[in-house]
């Protein structure tokens, strides 16, 4: 009976190996591998500093950012709205025109961010008065999901104007990861590997759209998005954390 045991417990540790050898190993967070270092990709967060990054319309990295855990985090507020002092949205100090970025962001309960493209930096102006919005957002919890049209609103949405669809955006504490194509003015929304929206601009359905959108009162020329820009995340005084940020230029 020993005997049997011995051989019973030496099976189920050699079973245990074996499946330990052939369980996938996690990719490594903030860390390109060799495949994409050959294919031209860049990250824009190392995961240990803010490097890169400062505040929109600032010389230096706000206060109400830290880069913690792997992440760049922003500090909630409790308010739901942008503005605290130390606050603000913060950009990566370059611009881009044609380009695959990609990113994985987590929200907090009830929150509300998002992931700009293509931005320019006016003085006295937020950068959504110039820059197309792909929606970061509790689908749950935060009221802004009921509003606007057809969803348009969620997660994974250009914001307030294309819903995204399939919505798969996964719940509060859960990793999204987003993959935004730019391309001489097609634009590709995807979400948790899946295409949600895909828009064109500078064309006459593009213009019609914006037309009958909320953006013309912030700017009259909002359709007019610029070719290059920059890449932006929004403080809108929730915590949201945002990891694995990189990018594959393409012109």
């Amino acid at each position: 009976m020993k005997k049997f045991y011995s051989l019973l417990i030496a099976g189920l540790i050699l079973f245990g190996l074996s499946f330990q050898g052939c369980q996938k190993k996690a990719p490594e967070i903030n860390k390109l591998s060799s495949e994409e270092v050959k294919a031209g990709w860049e990250l824009l967060f190392d995961g240990t500093t803010s490097t890169g990054w400062r505040g929109y319309n600032k010389t230096e990295f706000p206060k109400g950012w830290e880069v913690v855990d792997g992440t760049l985090h922003c500090i909630g507020t409790g308010t739901g709205e942008a503005g605290a002092e130390n606050g603000g949205d913060i950009i990566y100090d370059q611009k881009f025109k044609n380009f695959t970025l990609k990113l994985e962001w987590k929200i907090s309960k009830g929150g509300n961010s998002g992931i700009f493209i293509l931005g320019q930096e006016v003085p006295g102006w937020p950068i959504y008065k110039t820059a197309p919005e792909m929606q970061v957002l509790d689908n749950e919890n935060h009221p802004d999901a009921q509003m606007g049209k057809d969803g348009n609103r969620q997660a994974g949405s250009l914001y307030d104007l294309i819903p995204a669809k399939p919505q798969n955006a996964k719940p509060v504490g859960e990793w999204n990861a987003v993959e935004i194509i730019c391309f001489k003015g097609t634009i590709l929304f995807k979400q948790n590997g899946e295409k949600v929206a895909e828009f064109h601009l500078w064309t006459d359905d593009w213009k019609n759209m914006v037309k009958d959108s909320k953006f013309p009162e912030l700017n009259p020329n909002w359709a007019d998005v610029a070719k290059e820009g920059l890449i932006a995340f929004q403080d809108h005084g929730d915590d949201v954390w945002y990891r694995n940020v990189k990018i594959k230029v393409t012109d």
